[in-house]
């Protein structure tokens, strides 16, 4: 995997954030298949939709989990790439017609627009397996670092999420249940980034496992309480995506059932949860506290 030694603390986030972004790119440039492939379609569908785009948050959550627990990036390069090789997938499999149907992301057409549906369906079943590939060689040495992968994206986590959603069509959400919802289809693969970033490192306490785990909570349930709100007062140029579809489909979201105002008070509410949690971990959390921002004060 790539090289290169712990950013200092000293660093701007926006700069971190940067080199980490560059990074992540470079780990997935050389870890999806190339143009020597035998199956060369498949593996330009994955490669297009993998690389080039995203704002790289799950890869982001590795590393700062990583440096709280004071490990080299290097070590931590492997679970960042198979977190966003998983959301790779996922975002391939969300925007087919089966499921949200959609044209744009990342600015650009969808997989299945640009490939054809059944292909995009394989690149998201090759993106997946080579996920759980790639964190089985970068981590030989943690033999549950698969299963905590595995249980992120399964029935209790993004796919039982997903199936909720597609559930609740037309229905009625309380607040409990869309938090719930969300927690399993968007925040169960961030938790899984920050536990794998912590793995990478030091052994941590019970008290500071459970720390991050509180963390992971909150900042997972305010990236999305704030796409929420984004998809309302954001552009699909800005965001590069389909902007305004939640309302156009009726779904339940948090501005719906919180009102603008009210999706924004508790984005605020659990940036301050988030930072909180980080208590037990003192300087060497501080990039996770800067992503609690990010998260809540991004603008796509």
């Amino acid at each position: 995997m790539a090289s290169g030694g712990r950013a200092p603390l000293t660093m701007p986030f926006a700069a971190w954030a940067r080199e980490r972004q560059q990074r992540i790119e470079h780990v997935l440039e050389r870890v999806l298949p190339g143009d020597d492939a035998t199956a060369t379609r498949l593996a330009a569908a994955m490669r297009y939709a993998t690389l080039g785009g995203g704002k790289r948050v799950r890869p982001l959550l590795v590393y700062a989990a990583s440096e709280a627990g004071q490990a080299a990036p290097e070590r931590a390069d492997a679970c960042a790439a198979a977190v966003e090789l998983i959301h790779a997938y996922s975002l391939i499999h969300d925007d087919l017609p089966c499921m949200d149907d959609d044209s744009l992301r990342r600015g650009k057409p969808t997989c299945h627009i640009a490939f054809d549906v059944a292909t995009a369906l394989l690149a998201g079943d090759a993106l997946q397996s080579l996920a759980f590939a790639v964190l089985a060689r970068g981590l030989p040495d943690d033999a549950d670092a698969c299963g905590v992968l595995a249980e992120s994206v399964g029935v209790a986590g993004m796919a039982g999420g997903q199936q909720l959603d597609l559930d609740a069509a037309g229905t009625a959400l309380g607040a409990d249940s869309l938090a719930q919802l969300h927690m399993m289809k968007t925040g169960a693969l961030i938790r899984a980034s920050v536990r794998l970033g912590a793995r990478c490192g030091r052994a941590m306490s019970d008290h500071e496992t459970q720390a991050l785990d509180r963390y992971a909570r909150a900042a997972g349930l305010a990236f999305q309480v704030v796409d929420d709100i984004l998809d309302v007062e954001g552009s699909s140029a800005s965001l590069g995506k389909t902007a305004g579809k939640d309302a156009a489909q009726h779904k339940a979201t948090f501005v719906v059932l919180l009102g603008l105002a009210g999706a924004k008070a508790r984005a605020a509410e659990l940036r301050e949860e988030a930072h909180a949690a980080l208590a037990p971990l003192g300087a060497d959390a501080r990039r996770l506290s800067e992503l609690a921002d990010f998260l809540v004060l991004r603008n796509r």
